[in-house]
């Protein structure tokens, strides 16, 4: 690579330049010393880069370089001495990436064979491959698939790790076993196995290592480091030993931490093992480890085994996840768990840049350090992390020159020498090592280590520590004393002092070194006791001694030393000698011993004597007494009188020894009065010492005595409180307390009162202090919410969450994500927004109505409701604003059109209309209409209503419905092409329809036909408002008709038009229906069809391009036909209107039917359909023959009853229906024929052609007949026929045909009905509905099985099960699919169940069944309970307190109750019901839904308030309904007030006198209890009055004056003051009393005192020094004295004992001829070259005296700069001179192999030249 220029780029040469110094260096051992860290070659080590040339890069490169990249080389010395030609280029490589391979070829340059190969590769495209690259052995797989192998294709899988042949190409089919060897040889750079880095070439398998080199054989270390040394990770092992239970079913095996390798756990027990894994994202995840296998968890490869005994664990890294092994309980046995992995040393030392450089010219230098550097967070942190490692070597710092050119202000150059010659380097240096912080058992001393530099003065100054890194930092702590402390020893325990009974044993204790020696320091609370007692088994036989048996010596004098003796210490101690003799030889005498106060010295282990003063604690006894056994040769055992002789002696030895009192303790207190104790002490009475109290007599020590002490009254002092907890847990938080200025008023009574601040003479201490000052552990922070996206509506907000650390000095650090473990707070959520007002959402402008001239724009607008939950809904236009038309039409102006010769006359827009009825009956997808006409429709069906215009812009025109804008919507389409589609027709589509095309309008009318070929009542609301409620007579409607025909219709307005329109569909509406009542329509029925919506809607929705003519089950006709039956029922009489009707209904039906019928057939011959006449005739007389059968009965009720109930209706008397029943077998009249009258069963066979059912009735008025199967209206059709008699008839049954035929006759006074069963083969049949009975009121219910009943409790609920079949049916009742007990009462085939209850609820199935077979119908009864108050309160109570377990609850009752808050607090209301189904409740405030804030809880049973105020007072109600009833119960919230009380006085402030005050206490009350007063802030204070008190005259008492200034400020002083006794009266005055007064109440005050005592200091300074002091100009010098702090007589004392007086100067400027000093210059030198870069010269430069004129040492004149001692010379270009070496280490260069750098050859121009 080439930098411009031609120069090569440094930035990539100098890796291998360093590389190259280095080695050379460790070849040849004489670069110097290696642990400096930086490498010294004297003046060439420090190599400027710019001075480095290409010849020197070139020499480097080919010398270091395997091969050379360019095309073909020029023969090497090598390949000259062969007969190979150079090498060529290298080839491209054989992959992009993953590790491919390169080759390069030569050729034999001899006809004979050359030795060796001409071919060479080497390895290229090191990096990894993105993920989706796929394997590159797959890849070759794949190649294959599009060959055909074997006749058939395959896709093939790449078959690895092929041990006898891994570079051929070997792959399995897919889905099979078939393995082919597709290819001998793999391409070049495929890896040979998986798992290696090995790579095929030329279809060999070459060892390839970690650096990707062939033939190498380096290996990753454990840390998977290429040729790693194993120091970036350390192996961790180690055993867990689970000890779960049932209670503790989980624990932690080990954490492994990210990055770590050949993980390996072994599990041996009954336990599991499952993974908790956590990436440095913080996304966590879970594995359980079921079964076994391989898998990946986090990106990581696991392969785990399961054993009945043991589980395996194996991850071979590196981890990508932070994995935690966690052992789950699964036995009662223990499991051990073995683990190991290698754990990556995440904090390692990272090399620095080079830090700035000493000097900004001149030439300075500069090195690098080290710091410490976390390879998880990718950031510096704090050495110690590093230093934890012990693996981890913090590398030497590196040294380079910097900032060479010369500086500005200087007159020469810096020479290029050496810095330890004029410029040493900076270097470290020590203080001396404290003393050892313990005298034994291991201490540390410490010392400071600094950097600093010496000037070419000798002057050392500190400097930056990293200047001097390129040497380790001396250590500046290190154990000291580390030998063992002394110890105690205990030597072996003595006989026993008796030989019979209980004695004592005495033992040795000594205090022993570390050097085995006895000596002192041991701790007297550790020694072993020396004396016990024991016990010698033998009995005693001699008289028991008087006198207590104690040890003889040796034993108990050297035991008795040792007990009473000390040890020496370090702290200043009594240490008692051992005792003198006894005075006497018999008898009673006394012992003395000298008691010294002394210490040990641990630095020296010697002991220095002390005075006795500087000993604390009691001083041992000096003196006691002894006895040396009786006198005169007396025997030994003594009698009681010789005891008493010598116990007398004692005594008198005793009165030696006495109490006395010795002064008294320190007062008690300090003013205010106090007490101090007599001292009592223990004397001897001769030589007046203090002795040891155990000498004195205890009964004897005289009374405790007190005295009074300090009476003058305290003057007001600070009282402190205690501090308060920490403000914060970690950081640095606050603590404060209270603090103010008290007056102790009486100690008697410890009456105090509160006094202001300045009353404190004293500094008043601090409130406020610092507390837990440490790190906080990294948590998250999260800011304010943002504003909202949206003011209304859904919108959101955000916020930042960052992971921070609260530091010990209150800042924060910021830190990745990943080092906060909580979860993290959300940044995002919903804003709590109310819903968007209404607003008009407009659609763009249409095109202009015209194509030329002036025209109109149009658009549509639709009201829309933005919600707070984001969706938004279309609501009615009333709810927006008035929109003025303005906004919807507006005018527009295109080119102006062309004009003609003769303008044409204007002709207006005509719509095509077609004045048609249509009548649907069979449901279809879709149908095609054009306005002008009436359609009678069925749900569900989808229109396209089109206006077909003339003379006018099909997208202009408006679309209206009864008389209001349409918009298009999802359920309503207005297409742009002069249509409408309305999908899926439903209830509130009916209506009257317009289009409108500039002045031309047309309408179309929509009615639904509903269940039972009803139409659906719907009428356009623009017409029921105009218009009102029109009488639907046929009078009326042909006088709209006469109208219509006289043609007052059209100038009329537009309410009037749209009257008439609704006149004629009323009327139209009659005879529709009456054409729907003909049997011989084939419609279903609304529910029936409703039932198969969702079937409908999953159909396909392909719209079928329907044309009016092949509508086959749609009925048209043309208007004026129905106006003409319209017209002519006009002109009938009165009575015989409705026979007419029906006779014109009848015969427009069939005229319906003829014109379809031939419609049809001319389509059959446009399709060239040949058709015979029955052929053509048999489809539609099925159509027709309901209406034939009609046509009969209409014209027999016309002619014959009709007219005899006109003659005589007037005489027959009126009676309910009656339908004549005959009780006898059916009648076969033929084989085919069976005819029957009702109650009777019908059987049919299999010859069964017909069945005629009768049916007579007698009524009058005539009652009108009509049939129904199974509780639903017959369907008649071509099969199922009414005859004129009013008879059915079944034509060729079939088993649909099986049932309960109801035979219904009405008139208007009633009702009857009779059923018939029709029954295939003699099958059971069951009568069954499907209603749904509702019962909250009757007593009784009856209903048929296969119904639905809810009623309420205690009714009586009568199921009924009617059975026919032949043979007769038996029937079952069951409850749930149980038989019913007996104990239900069953007659006549019903069940009944009286006085109902909720555990009656159940499915009660009737079972009928014969020798032909069985049925079942099933009733649901469910049990409805009105809501009531919950008895069993248990539950509601335990979710109140599980909902807020310190939150106030009250449950509301249909009485009411109530309940007493306090504002700001929160409630829970519970409304406790039960019933059946359960209630839904609604809760209410004050009889109106609740809008305040609220919370539904429990699935409505509980209703919380938060934070309540004064609004929530009131009553609270909750609403519990079903289908059964409703309850209401309800609860009054009172809310409670706080105000401010003054009911309570404070102390007095005065005992007596005339200015006691009781102010009154204000506290702030709520209910009467004192709560904080920050409740009743906002609360008016009362006005506060204060009330007089202790008015009364005080006792006397001395009164004091302030005391006098000092007479002396130091050394001892006098003050005075005026006492005397005084009466403070009750009026106050004060009045002078006699000194005895004062007496009696107390001691008078002291009216003399001593004052500052404090020695008298002053400063004291020595006469001025010799003016000798370094020299700070020409002839001026420093001179110094010493400054002492010292008392008047004489005695020094410490400088901060003179603190505060004015410190005279210790230094002055002084005249000296020393400094009479200047530099002098000698001449240069001669240039060390005649040319070139390197020449310099020298001079010398040196310190001289004025006046002498005599060289005298440099640092006189350093106070003027020192001239440059040399320069650069002779920079000019060498031309071809003789060759000479410019520097004296040219041998050096030579050796090093130096010679072909540049800068080298030139300076050693002549040593390198005789290379």
């Amino acid at each position: 690579m080439s930098a411009p220029g031609g120069q090569r780029s440094w930035a990539t040469m100098t890796p291998i330049l360093s590389a190259t110094l280095w080695l050379l260096c460790s070849a040849t051992q004489v670069c110097g010393d290696q642990n400096q860290g930086a490498v010294f070659l004297r003046e060439f080590t420090l190599i400027r880069r710019e001075s480095l040339h290409d010849d020197f890069l070139s020499d480097l490169l080919n010398n270091h370089k395997t091969e050379d990249p360019s095309s073909r080389t020029a023969r090497s010395e090598e390949d000259r001495d062969t007969l190979w030609d150079a090498w060529g280029s290298w080839s491209e490589c054989s992959r992009t990436c993953g590790g491919g391979a390169s080759y390069s070829l030569r050729r034999c340059l001899s006809s004979k064979s050359c030795e060796g190969r001409n071919i060479r590769y080497r390895t290229c495209s090191n990096v990894d491959c993105p993920p989706e690259a796929g394997d590159f052995r797959a890849q070759q797989c794949s190649a294959h698939n599009d060959v055909k192998y074997q006749g058939q294709f395959y896709e093939w899988l790449p078959v690895s790790n092929d041990p006898d042949n891994p570079c051929s190409l070997k792959c399995q089919a897919k889905g099979t076993t078939l393995v082919v060897e597709l290819a001998p040889k793999v391409l070049d750079g495929t890896r040979c196995y998986t798992e290696s880095l090995d790579m095929c070439i030329s279809g060999l398998c070459q060892i390839v290592g970690c650096d990707h080199q062939l033939g190498s054989t380096v290996k990753e270390d454990n840390c998977g480091v290429c040729n790693g040394d194993g120091s970036t990770c350390r192996l961790v092992r180690g055993q867990f030993k689970s000890q779960l239970s049932a209670n503790k079913p989980e624990d932690t095996v080990v954490a492994v931490p990210y990055g770590s390798r050949h993980v390996r756990l072994v599990l041996k027990g009954p336990d599991h093992l499952h993974l908790e894994t956590k990436t440095l994202q913080g996304v966590k995840g879970e594995n359980s480890l079921s079964s076994t296998g391989s898998f990946l968890v986090d990106n990581s490869s696991v392969d785990f085994q399961k054993f009945p005994d043991k589980e395996i664990l194996r991850i071979s890294g590196p981890l990508s996840a932070d994995f935690t092994v966690k052992v789950r309980y699964a036995g009662a046995a223990d499991s051990t768990v073995q683990f190991i992995f290698y754990q990556p040393i995440i904090h390692r030392w990272r090399e620095t840049d080079f830090f700035p450089c000493s000097a900004s010219c001149g030439g300075g230098y500069q090195l690098t350090s080290a710091e410490c550097y976390d390879l998880r967070s990718s950031r510096v942190v704090a050495d110690q992390y590093c230093h934890y490692y012990p693996e981890n070597i913090k590398p030497k710092p590196k040294l380079q020159e910097c900032n060479l050119d010369p500086c500005p202000a200087s007159d020469g150059y810096k020479q290029i020498m050496p810095y330890d010659l004029y410029h040493p380097l900076p270097r470290w240096e020590s203080t001396p090592w404290t003393a050892c912080s313990s005298s034994c058992g291991g201490g540390i001393q410490s010392r400071t280590v600094s950097c600093v530099e010496e000037d070419i003065q000798g002057h050392i100054s500190p400097v930056e520590e990293w200047k001097c890194m390129y040497t380790p930092k001396m250590p500046i702590v290190q154990p000291c004393n580390i030998f063992d402390c002394p110890k105690w020893l205990a030597q072996e325990w003595s006989p026993c002092t008796v030989t019979c009974g209980q004695g004592l044993r005495y033992r040795v204790v000594l205090c022993i070194d570390h050097r085995g020696m006895h000596t002192g320091g041991c701790s007297p609370k550790t020694k072993p006791h020396i004396k016990e007692e024991c016990i010698v088994p033998t009995p005693c036989y001699k008289p028991k001694e008087k006198l207590p048996v104690e040890a003889k010596l040796p034993w108990y004098k050297q035991a008795q030393e040792l007990e009473e003796g000390a040890m020496v210490s370090e702290e200043p101690s009594f240490i008692p000698e051992a005792w003198s003799a006894c005075s006497v030889t018999c008898g009673v005498g006394s012992q003395v011993r000298p008691v010294k106060c002394q210490v040990l010295l641990s630095f020296s282990q010697s002991v220095a004597d002390l005075p006795i003063d500087e000993c604390e604690g009691p001083k041992p006894a000096s003196q006691r007494a002894c006895y040396s056994g009786p006198c005169s040769g007396e025997a030994a055992e003594s009698n009681p009188e010789e005891t008493e002789l010598i116990y007398g002696g004692l005594q008198d030895f005793d009165e030696l020894y006495d109490w006395e009192y010795e002064g008294f303790t320190e007062c008690s207190e300090s003013c205010g009065g106090g007490v101090q104790e007599a001292v009592v002490t223990c004397l001897n009475k001769q030589t007046r010492e203090i002795a040891d109290e155990t000498l004195c007599v205890t009964s004897r020590r005289p009374p405790q005595l007190l005295k009074a002490c300090n009476l003058e009254p305290c003057p007001p002092r600070w009282e402190i409180g205690k501090w308060s907890s920490c403000s914060l847990t970690c950081g640095v938080g606050l603590q404060t307390r209270d603090v103010f200025c008290s007056h102790l008023l009486s100690r008697e009574t410890n009456e105090t009162v509160i006094s202001a601040d300045e009353l404190c003479h004293k500094p008043k201490p601090t409130l406020v202090q610092a507390c837990n000052r440490f790190d906080c552990p990294p948590s998250w922070y999260p800011t304010q919410w943002q504003q909202c996206s949206q003011t209304c509506g859904a919108g959101t907000q955000k916020r930042d969450v960052l992971c921070k650390q609260r530091m010990a000095d209150g800042s924060f650090l910021e830190l990745p994500e990943t080092f906060c473990f909580t979860p993290r707070p959300v940044s995002q959520q919903a804003c709590k927004n109310k819903d968007c007002p209404s607003e008009w959402l407009l659609s763009d402008w249409t095109q202009c109505s015209v194509s030329c001239g002036e025209g109109t724009q149009t658009r549509n607008a639709i009201c829309r409701k933005m919600l707070k939950t984001g969706g938004s809904v279309i609501i009615n236009s009333s709810m927006c604003p008035p929109l003025p038309l303005s906004s919807l039409v507006r005018s527009c102006a295109l080119t102006a059109c062309t004009r003609h010769n003769r303008p044409a006359q204007k002709q207006s827009p005509h719509i095509m209309a077609l004045k048609n009825v249509y009548i649907q009956t069979k449901k279809q997808k879709k149908l095609h209409f054009i306005v002008g006409g009436y359609a009678y429709l069925l749900p569900k069906t989808s229109v396209v209503l089109r206006c077909p215009v003339r003379r006018f812009r099909k997208s202009m025109i408006i679309w209206e419905k009864d008389n209001k804008r349409l918009l298009s919507s999802v359920h309503v389409t207005i297409a742009p092409y002069g249509y409408i589609k309305i999908h899926r027709l439903k209830p509130s589509d009916a209506g009257t329809y317009t289009c409108t095309a500039g002045p031309a309008r047309e309408h179309f009318v929509i009615k639904l036909i509903g269940g039972n070929n009803k139409i659906i009542i719907n009428q356009p609301a623009g017409i029921r408002e105009e218009e009102g409620t029109r009488k639907s007579s046929l009078n009326e409607a042909l006088h709209a008709q006469e109208k219509h025909q006289n043609g007052i219709l059209f100038n009329r307005s537009k309410a009037e038009k749209r009257g008439h329109l609704a006149d004629l569909s009323s009327q139209y509406d009659d005879i529709v229906s009456r054409l729907l009542e003909q049997r011989g329509w084939p419609v279903e029925n609304l529910e029936s069809w409703e039932a198969q919506e969702s079937t409908e809607r999953n159909a396909s929705s392909e719209e079928e391009q329907s044309q009016e003519y092949s509508l086959p089950f749609t009925m048209v006709t043309e208007q004026k036909r129905l106006d003409d039956i319209i017209r002519n029922l006009s002109q009938q009489p009165e009575e015989l209107k409705d026979v007419y009707s029906k006779q014109l209904v009848v015969q427009l039906a069939d005229d319906i039917f003829k014109s379809h019928l031939e419609n049809q057939e001319s389509v059959f011959k446009v399709q060239g359909r040949r058709i015979g006449s029955a052929m053509a005739e048999f489809p539609f007389r099925k159509q027709v023959s309901g209406f034939t059968s009609s046509l009969r009965t209409s014209s027999a009720e016309a002619h014959l009853p009709t007219s005899v109930e006109l003659g005589n209706g007037s005489r027959r008397p009126h009676r309910k229906p009656a339908i004549l029943r005959k009780i006898s077998a059916a009648q076969q009249l033929s084989a085919s024929e069976v005819v029957t009258h009702l109650g009777q069963t019908v059987v049919l066979a299999s010859g069964t052609l017909s069945v005629l059912l009768h049916c007579e009735a007698v009524g009058n008025p005539k009652p009108t007949i009509s049939w129904a199967k199974n509780g639903a209206e017959v369907q008649y059709n071509d099969r199922i026929l009414l005859q004129p008699d009013d008879s059915l008839q079944i034509l060729a049954p079939v088993e649909a045909d099986v049932g309960f035929y109801t035979c219904n006759a009405t008139n208007a006074l009633g009702s009857d009905s009779v059923s018939i069963a029709v029954t295939l083969a003699g099958k059971p049949l069951i009568k069954a509905s499907r209603a749904t009975l509702i019962n909250t009121e009757s007593s009784a219910v009856t209903v048929d099985i296969g119904s639905t009943v809810k009623t309420i409790p205690g009714a009586n609920v009568t199921i009924s099960c009617q059975v026919a079949g032949v043979p007769e049916a038996e029937v079952t009742w069951l409850r749930n699919r149980i038989k019913l007990a007996p104990a239900y009462h069953l007659h006549d085939g019903s069940l009944l169940i009286a006085n109902v209850t909720l555990s009656d609820q159940g499915l009660y199935s009737c079972k009928a069944a014969n020798l032909r077979g069985e049925v079942t119908e099933s009733t649901q009864l469910l049990i409805l309970d009105p809501p009531q108050t919950l008895l069993q309160l248990e539950d509601l109570t335990t979710m109140l307190l599980i909902s807020g377990p310190d939150i106030p609850s009250v449950l509301t009752s249909p009485s009411g109750t109530r309940l007493a808050l306090n504002p700001g607090s929160s409630v829970l209301i519970g409304c406790p019901v039960d019933g059946h189904p359960a209630p839904n409740i609604t809760w209410f405030y004050a009889g109106q839904p609740i809008s305040m804030r609220h919370n539904i809880l429990a699935a409505g049973q509980i209703l919380q308030l938060l934070n309540i105020s004064d609004g929530y007072q009131g009553e609270f109600s909750c609403l519990a309904q079903n289908e059964a009833g409703s309850l209401m119960q309800k609860t009054s919230l009172t809310i409670r007030e706080y105000w401010w009380s003054a009911d309570r006085l404070m102390a007095c402030s005065a005992s007596c006198g005339n200015r006691g005050v009781q102010q009154p206490q204000l506290r702030c009350l709520l209910d009467g209890t004192e709560v904080n007063t920050s409740h009743c802030i906002e609360k008016p204070k009362p006005v506060l009055q204060p009330i007089a008190c202790n008015r009364r005259d005080c006792p006397s008492r001395w009164m004091v004056t302030s005391w006098s200034l000092c007479t002396r400020s130091c050394g001892g002083g006098v003050q005075t003051r005026r006492v005397t006794c005084q009466r403070l009266t009750a009026v106050g005055s004060s009045v002078p009393m006699s000194n005895e007064a004062c007496a009696q109440v107390a001691k008078r005050p002291v009216d003399t005192q001593i004052c500052n005592r404090q020695l008298c200091m002053e400063w004291v300074a020595s006469s001025w020094g010799q003016c000798n002091g370094p020299c700070i100009g020409p002839r001026l010098a420093v001179q110094h004295r010493q400054i002492f702090c010292q008392t008047r007589d004489g005695n020094s004392v410490s400088s901060d004992q003179c603190s505060a007086l004015p410190r005279p100067l210790s230094t002055q400027n002084c005249w000296t001829d020393i400094c009479g000093v200047h530099w002098r210059v000698s001449l240069w030198t001669l240039c060390t070259a005649t040319c070139g870069n390197y020449g310099f010269q020298s001079r010398r430069v040196e310190c001289v005296h004025v006046r002498t004129n005599k060289p005298v040492q440099e640092h006189y004149c350093s106070w003027r700069p020192r001239p440059a001692n040399w320069q650069r010379c002779n920079i000019t270009p060498c031309e071809n001179m003789e060759c000479r070496d410019t520097t004296r280490y040219c041998e050096k260069v030579k050796q090093l192999k130096l010679c072909q750098l540049t800068q080298f050859k030139s300076r050693c121009c002549g040593t390198c030249g005789k290379a």
